[in-house]
């Protein structure tokens, strides 16, 4: 009888296992996903009026972050591999003004591998500036960031750069893919391969393995210094085509396109769970972090709210990432 006293009853065990995974699970890798949820359903309340949940509006949404989420995947790999880029939005800038050089003076394909051309040399010049010569990569993109937009401001003597290549503006951005957005189809095309590799391929665990703790990557025989370039390779060739989804979008390449997009893309792959310390990225967090970003710059303008204000919350928003930044 005394034995039977002592059984633990089954609803308590399980009660006390619930209560234990409660506690084991990591509420950080999925307060992006209710950030969202909590956020899209206080501005459906408070705007329902001024039309925020008109299929319209909600298509512009997606569209307005398009080529803020295929800069922030490229971002993903730089800060899973506890680095940092500084210069993407400047890259972008760049890129789309060459871009329009190109190809009003050669033509589409050109003008298209120009664009692609101002991404490789960057990120193989900060990529070689980290790896080989082991410069910090806040103090070689954040001087990287000034060389792009002086030599995109140097280049066009400050002036747009107009594009009339209508083939080039239906492709990168100013066209459809039947109903959907040329721009959506860019950042979910980025997004699907970008979380593939990260997640399925060998190259996507070398650089979680770089970014978690580089010493022991070397001793199992990974080139640390050979992913610290192709990440920042990669980070500027996204940033490249993001200037000319820009370009596309705009018809026109400018050096103010892409400005402050850096911070944007940072806040997303932070806001999307990405360890800012390396070690672990998620592309598909990054993307629900760029949409949490568009979906407040969203609400803030149909709410009436007017640019400066809107900047401080884009602040908060960014303080907010790095406080919830923590070393997995």
């Amino acid at each position: 009888m005394s034995n039977a006293n002592t059984i633990t009853p089954p609803d308590a065990a399980v009660t006390r296992n619930f209560g234990s995974m409660l506690k084991e699970l990591d509420w950080r890798r999925y307060v992006i996903y209710i950030g969202f949820v909590v956020v899209f359903i206080f501005f459906a309340v408070l705007l329902r009026d001024q039309g925020f949940l008109s299929p319209q509006n909600l298509l512009n949404i997606f569209r307005q972050t398009a080529t803020i989420t295929v800069i922030a995947v490229g971002m993903t790999y730089v800060i899973s591999c506890a680095e940092i880029d500084l210069s993407v939005g400047s890259v972008a800038g760049l890129s789309s003004v060459c871009t329009a050089m190109a190809l009003a003076q050669w033509g589409l394909v050109p003008g298209i591998l120009a664009g692609l051309a101002v991404g490789l040399v960057v990120g193989s010049v900060n990529g070689a500036l980290v790896s080989l010569l082991g410069i910090p990569s806040f103090l070689v993109t954040l001087g990287m960031l000034g060389i792009a937009v002086g030599v995109a401001q140097w280049i066009t003597a400050s002036a747009p750069q107009p594009i009339l290549d209508d083939t080039f503006n239906v492709l990168f951005g100013s066209g459809d893919f039947g109903p959907v957005p040329g721009l959506v189809v860019w950042s979910a095309i980025f997004v699907a391969i970008g979380a593939v590799v990260l997640n399925r391929t060998r190259f996507g665990r070398q650089v979680l393995a770089t970014g978690g703790n580089r010493n022991a990557a070397d001793f199992t025989g990974i080139n640390t210094k050979r992913i610290k370039f192709q990440v920042l390779l990669i980070s500027a060739m996204a940033a490249s085509v993001a200037g000319m989804l820009y370009a596309g979008r705009l018809q026109s390449g400018r050096f103010q396109w892409g400005s402050g997009d850096e911070l944007s893309a940072i806040a997303a792959v932070i806001l999307g769970g990405t360890s800012l310390f390396g070690g672990f990225g998620s592309i598909i967090g990054t993307l629900f972090g760029a949409l949490l970003i568009g979906l407040i710059n969203n609400g803030l303008i149909l709410a009436g709210l007017d640019s400066s204000q809107q900047q401080v919350v884009r602040g908060a928003i960014i303080i907010l990432a790095v406080a919830m930044a923590r070393k997995k």
